[in-house]
């Protein structure tokens, strides 16, 4: 790894800093099977709203989980191009 460039802040080594870390992340399960445990996840938070009582913070993570699954969806349409 080249730390100079990392250490140095530029926006090219953020985004590649980060690219690493999503292809890392992306290596231990395809996009769909990520969008489905994002679904298990929110669902299973979204069942337990009853017992917990309201989360004043709902709307945030709804938000937060939808964008979630927006990115796999876009990575899964991306992996596809690359395929064909």
């Amino acid at each position: 790894m080249n730390t100079k460039a990392h250490s140095s802040g530029s926006p090219d080594s953020t985004c590649m800093a980060y690219g690493e870390q999503v292809k890392e992340l992306l290596s231990m399960s395809e996009p769909a099977v990520w969008v489905d445990h994002l679904w298990t996840i929110y669902g299973g938070y979204m069942l337990a709203q009853e017992e917990l009582g309201r989360d004043k913070h709902a709307s945030d993570i709804f938000c937060t989980f939808r964008d979630l699954v927006f990115f796999f969806q876009k990575v899964e349409e991306e992996a596809r191009k690359f395929k064909t």
